[in-house]
């Protein structure tokens, strides 16, 4: 393909036409390009017309790319809203619980929709599971959530919820005492959506270590 003689700043009309008159594929190739360019009055005949035709595809693909961003946009902000309130209506329950424990294992999921929720730690504190020396650490990292699809070893922070884990949250439980984190587990993978975020989580994690003493 031919190269253009010098920057594109300082070329004339001339060049720019014997550039593209050399190279009557150059922006057939890049589409794109389209969207820059001032469209052709379809009176100069059949083959502008085509060059204007394919203006107005870019520009529809564009407006459609735009469209669908905003899109997913909406719906994660909407997402993040209904898991929150659902985080509240838990946080609720929490508060109005003669137990604790009880309130976390069986009445929390229902609130946020998911399948089970468990309280683990790496030493002792009554009703939670009990986890290995360092297994948070592994887990977590220095990640406060942490979304898994597929969890590896579920039986160690879901217990006998395991084959319910199609996709889980781990959660850092903040406070004194051993390592520990809230476990979530979700049949349907969309109910625990990393893009929902997870500030309305970490919210609950630390009311549940406020309502255990942590």
């Amino acid at each position: 393909m031919t190269s253009l003689p010098r920057p594109a700043a300082s070329l004339t009309a001339e060049e720019v036409e014997r550039f593209l008159r050399a190279n009557p594929h150059f922006l057939a190739e890049r589409p794109a390009i389209y969207r820059a360019l001032a469209p052709p009055l379809r009176l100069h005949g059949e083959r502008l017309a085509d060059h204007m035709a394919a203006m107005l595809r870019a520009e529809r693909a564009h407006a459609t790319a735009m469209a669908e961003r905003a899109d997913g946009v909406i719906a994660a902000g909407r997402a993040a809203a209904g898991l929150a309130a659902r985080v509240q209506e838990a946080v609720l329950a929490l508060l109005n619980t003669d137990d604790a424990f009880e309130c976390i294992t069986a009445e929390v999921p229902a609130r946020l929709g998911i399948d089970a929720v468990s309280v683990c730690a790496e030493g002792h504190m009554p009703g939670t599971r009990l986890l290995p020396t360092g297994t948070v650490a592994r887990l977590m990292g220095l990640r406060h959530t942490v979304f898994r699809d597929a969890p590896d070893e579920p039986r160690l922070v879901h217990g006998e919820a395991a084959g319910l884990a199609r996709r889980d949250a781990l959660v850092r439980l903040p406070g004194h005492g051993p390592p520990a984190l809230l476990a979530l587990a979700a049949r349907d993978a969309d109910t625990l959506d990393p893009s929902q975020g997870t500030g309305a989580l970490t919210f609950l994690a630390r009311a549940v270590a406020a309502r255990l003493g942590r």
